[in-house]
């Protein structure tokens, strides 16, 4: 009994989703256990001003709790899918967070101060008897300790049949489109009970059913664009502006397939698990089981750049299907200026691809690179012959260490990884 609640609270501790907030001065990370963990950084101190400010935890709530669907007779879990910060418009900061069915507006905000000199109570908040009230009190804010408190502002909930893959907040600051497996619905900030279906991909008999959406995102800067992902190694794009029910696509992107490579594991390893726009919205970055693709909006007959995140995986894919790891979806992410990319791999490895010099990069995140001021050393696969001493050979890989979810800060070259319960934040060595 004891060790059945010992495994339950591990499994509660896995990181499943982390966002960086748009100045990058907040970082959050959602887990199986419905937590919200918002991370600050440290202001540069007067003492040592070169020196830049670490990362520590600025407050902690539960957003969702497990739920049962009585008429379904399915337990909804609490796990936290994905986080999506708003744009700050005042002092406190907003974010979104979702498990399976249910996304949540919160708001956190500081309070130092507190009210004292209350008339129709006393100092704890019991209410006096309006006969011991003889005199009138002007009430005024004494200091306290710093309380960061979280609020719930919204539900955004019984809008989907299927379970929630992805949120995007949209660049009007608006609205956000919450996206699962068959439809995408349109939601407006301020309303809750009421939300609009752009994509609908549910075929009137289920059996004739051969993809599913994976991942959406809106465009950077065009409130009316937004593309999706299938399970098909597709990528659709659609433009709102021209119907309100998105079914037909302005642009679609894939590549065509080798026949030459065709295999049983073909179309698993070809679903794309993620899809993002680089930050100057020329590109699309998509990432399926082995590779990264950049596309060209421009550019809709194959991808501008394919980079090999773990190819020595092919001679693999056998036993990937028996564990299920074949199933993984791993999330790529750019970097500030849209020259790197980076995604997770297995053995706690990340991969790295500068795509103006080519040159690419493979990192671990583990506790004995984990000390303060720790340089990461670059590591290698040896898939046949004969292992050097840095090498790690394919057959020695632990398949159950895995990166799926990384961040990368909006302007500097800080990036926070996950690996299974911990949180790993890098960044370039200060001189």
């Amino acid at each position: 009994m004891h060790k059945n609640a010992l495994l339950c609270s591990v499994a509660a501790d896995i990181i499943s989703t982390v966002e960086f907030n748009s100045t990058g001065e907040l970082l959050a990370t959602g887990d199986k256990g419905g937590r919200v963990v918002v991370f600050q950084r440290e202001q540069e101190s007067k003492n040592q001003p070169h020196r830049r400010g670490e990362y520590n935890v600025y407050s902690t709530f539960q957003s969702h709790e497990p739920e049962f669907d009585y008429l379904k007779s399915l337990e909804i879990e609490e796990k936290i899918n994905k986080i999506r910060w708003l744009p700050q418009q005042n002092a406190a900061y907003f974010l979104l967070s979702t498990n399976d069915k249910t996304v949540k507006l919160w708001k956190i905000s500081e309070r130092d101060k507190r009210p004292e000199g209350y008339n129709l109570k006393d100092e704890d908040g019991r209410i006096r008897d309006p006969t011991t009230i003889t005199a009138l009190r002007v009430p005024v804010l004494r200091p306290m300790d710093l309380m960061v408190e979280a609020t719930p502002r919204r539900v955004f909930c019984n809008a989907h049949t299927y379970h929630i893959n992805s949120i995007s907040v949209n660049s009007d600051y608006e609205t956000f489109m919450s996206t699962d497996d068959l439809r995408i619905n349109l939601w407006n900030l301020e309303i809750t009970n009421r939300s609009f279906n752009i994509v609908d991909i549910k075929p009137v008999n289920m059996e004739e059913l051969t993809e599913v959406i994976t991942a959406a995102e809106f465009h950077p800067h065009q409130c009316n664009t937004f593309v999706y992902s299938s399970s098909k190694g597709s990528i659709r794009l659609c433009d709102m502006r021209a119907s309100a029910l998105c079914d037909n696509h302005s642009k679609f992107f894939e590549e065509p397939e080798d026949p030459s490579n065709r295999s049983f594991f073909s179309e698993i390893i070809s679903s794309i698990s993620d899809v993002k726009f680089s930050h100057s919205g020329r590109y699309l970055m998509t990432r399926d089981y082995l590779t990264v693709k950049v596309w060209d909006l421009n550019m809709e007959s194959k991808p501008l750049e394919t980079y090999q995140v773990h190819d020595y995986l092919r001679s693999k894919l056998c036993s990937l299907y028996e564990n299920d790891c074949i199933f993984d979806k791993f999330e790529c992410v750019w970097n500030g200026s849209d020259s790197v990319i980076m995604t997770g791999s297995y053995n706690n490895f990340f991969r790295m691809f500068d795509r103006n010099t080519k040159r690419d990069v493979t990192l671990e995140a583990s506790r004995e690179n984990s000390k303060p001021r720790a340089i990461l050393k670059p590591r290698k696969v040896c898939v046949g012959g004969k292992r050097r001493k840095d090498e790690i050979s394919v057959d020695s890989l632990d398949f159950s260490k895995k990166i799926l979810h990384t961040a990368w800060h909006p302007s500097e070259n800080i990036i926070a990884v996950a690996a299974t319960n911990n949180l790993y934040i890098f960044q370039d060595k200060v001189n």
